[in-house]
């Protein structure tokens, strides 16, 4: 398919970009990749382009304020064929049919120079202003590009601007194994279309893979983990000529570089050298380097820049001297090494992302730090661990079992007010289960505050659910020695806790079912939070001792409740009422106990947990009374 090369008067106002075939583009000055952001003349959506297989079919929108011009005269409608161009403003557009073929058949230089990274340092710069200049304007080119074809596109002219000796520049990648590059099978098309025989892939992989053992004496593998075999391919390329010979770049030179890891030259043509025309001819290039990019994020790329000798060109200086090359191939060195840092950077940031949806904010920063093996290994620790679940789900789901994705949405929302109160106060979000999450603090730092952030994500969870959903929240929250890090098994395995204080805080959770409070804490917690926690910030009272369900060790319940600012319908006064009620109680003065919880407002109904059970055994303890509550279901 043919390109489309946008030239403004500046040698850096320019992009080259591929035309779809059948699809209509836009150009303006916002027109997203085809914007044109440096002619002021251009509107916002200024022509519709349309490649029709044969023809370019340009139409001037009605937005636009300025003419285009089509071969000195004005034109609103019009077709061009390659070779062609228009113009708007101070912008030419012009319609280019080359094809991108790397030559694996390129003689061998007639010189040829690697460059270390220790030996461009010496390197300076004859006009390191215009050098730094372009330079400041990669992080832009980089962070501005929505994705890697249009960072190649930004990449390449980019080169173009900061070497004005540059003739054609690209960014190309070795591919590893017999895949079949784009580039590769323009080649052979073009071949075709000229009436040339197309060699066999297997006899030539093999005839490569020969010369690279002979040469190397034995097998070799490229830095990247690449074969010999690897086949170059041109990702994004561009030349200042607009209608010129096709671009082929040096398959060797571009296998050589990335095998040496650093910047090589190769010299075909020049006034002190000898000259191989079959091939310089053709190609219009004397020169060539490339210059690998080393980092995981761009594994196998490269930067490609060709030109020639003796080269007019304004603030340029003709030479037939290599040597002249050294600080295009420094500056090349720079913005590949540019290139790497901030690649990886958005890799790095782009991970974050995406682990950000398991991990919680705590864990990241550690794995940010340390080594994530060791980070996430299962150890024991000290943890606080909250089961938060919704209240009146069940009925919910009743009520709207026509409407699953409207269900599901409120699960969601229900599931988001649980994990963004778990992570914004410090905790890992260790588990789902249908409409419950599990939260727990402790880990992967000892967090000597553990139980107070538990229990602040606790109380806003119940806030949120309150305000968010409508419903209710019933969470259990219990503290003690457990194993977290990375459990599972050889086939899966998720950041989680395990330990017997889990199944307590979930026993805890069920429980506020039978009790009616939507906190619930274990004896550990409540006894740490009266120690350290502010009554400013939450309040504690015991609700009862009590068996749970399939269990012999009976179990003191607290209630986690607001500060009284928050809860003005139950006052210190209430709570100190309540826990009164329950001494007598549980001493088997249970008359007392019974008028005291008839003191408490009516809106609690935590206190007809102790009243109903006072009154099922006709306000009278059973023989042998202990005080322990017997449940008879989770």
């Amino acid at each position: 398919m043919p390109d489309l090369i946008a030239q403004g008067t500046d040698p850096q106002h320019r992009w080259r970009r591929t035309l779809p075939e059948g699809e209509t583009v836009v150009l303006g000055r916002l027109g997203g990749g085809w914007a044109v952001p440096w002619d002021s003349q251009i509107s916002r959506r200024h022509a519709s382009l349309i490649w029709t297989g044969k023809r370019l079919e340009v139409v001037r929108l009605a937005d636009a304020r300025n003419p285009l011009f089509l071969r000195g005269s004005q034109a609103d409608q019009f077709s061009l064929v390659a070779g062609e161009h228009f113009v708007i403003g101070q912008t030419t557009f012009t319609l280019a049919d080359q094809q991108v073929n790397v030559a694996a058949d390129a003689p061998a230089p007639v010189q040829q120079q690697s460059f270390s990274a220790q030996y461009l340092k010496q390197v300076q710069f004859r006009n390191p202003d215009y050098r730094i200049e372009v330079l400041s304007r990669l992080p832009d080119v980089i962070s501005g590009a929505a994705s890697d074809q249009e960072l190649f596109t930004r990449l390449v002219s980019m080169l173009l601007a900061g070497i004005p000796r540059a003739d054609a520049a690209a960014v190309v990648a070795a591919v590893e194994g017999k895949e079949e590059s784009e580039a590769s099978r323009n080649d052979k098309e073009g071949q075709r279309r000229r009436g040339a025989s197309v060699p066999d892939d297997a006899a030539q992989t093999e005839s490569q893979q020969s010369a690279w053992e002979n040469k190397h004496r034995g097998p070799a593998t490229l830095p990247s983990g690449l074969r010999p075999n690897a086949s170059p391919r041109v990702l994004h390329w561009d030349q200042r000529l607009a209608i010129a010979t096709d671009f082929r770049p040096s398959q060797s030179l571009i296998l050589e570089s990335i095998r040496q890891g650093q910047s090589v030259l190769h010299v075909w043509r020049g006034t002190t050298v000898p000259t191989p025309e079959s091939y310089t001819v053709s190609d219009a290039f004397d020169w060539a380097f490339c210059t690998p990019v080393v980092g995981k994020a761009c594994r196998g790329w490269a930067l490609y820049v060709a030109g020639r000798f003796n080269v007019e060109r304004s603030g340029l200086t003709p030479s037939t001297d290599p040597s002249d090359l050294r600080e295009d191939v420094k500056f090349t060195e720079l913005v590949s090494a540019m290139l790497a840092s901030l690649r990886q950077m958005r890799l790095l940031e782009h991970r974050h992302a995406t682990l950000s949806q398991f991990f919680s904010p705590v864990v990241l920063d550690t794995l940010a730090d340390e080594d994530p093996e060791v980070v996430l290994s299962p150890r024991e620790t000290e943890v606080s661990v909250m089961f938060c679940d919704l209240r009146g789900f069940s009925r919910e789901s009743e009520r709207k079992a026509g409407d699953l994705l409207g269900l599901l949405q409120q699960v969601s929302t229900a599931l988001g007010v649980m994990t963004h109160h778990i992570r914004e106060h410090g905790g890992v979000v260790g588990d789902f289960q249908g409409d419950a999450a599990m939260g727990f603090w402790g880990w992967p730092l000892p967090q000597t505050d553990a139980v107070e952030r538990t229990c602040r994500a606790a109380l806003a969870v119940r806030a949120g659910f309150e305000a968010s959903t409508g419903l209710g929240a019933g969470i259990g929250v219990a503290t003690g020695r457990a194993v977290a890090g990375k459990i599972g098994t050889v086939d899966q395995v998720k950041v989680t806790v395990f330990g017997p204080v889990v199944n307590l805080a979930s026993r805890l959770e069920g429980m506020t079912r039978l009790i009616q409070a939507p906190i619930l804490l274990d004896e550990a917690t409540a006894k740490i939070v009266r120690q350290t926690v502010s009554r400013e910030v939450a309040r504690v009272r015991r609700l009862a001792i009590v068996r749970p369900y399939g269990l012999d060790a009976p179990l003191e319940v607290s209630e986690l409740l607001p500060p009284a600012s928050q809860c003005p319908e139950l006052t210190d006064e209430h709570l100190a009422t309540y826990e009164a009620a329950l001494d007598a109680f549980l001493a088997g003065s249970w008359p007392r106990a019974f008028e005291l919880l008839h003191r408490i407002p009516a809106e609690d109904q935590v206190k007809d947990f102790l009243i109903v059970y006072i009154a099922q055994h006709n306000r009278r303890p059973p023989p042998g009374w202990d005080g322990v509550i017997p449940l008879a279901s989770k």
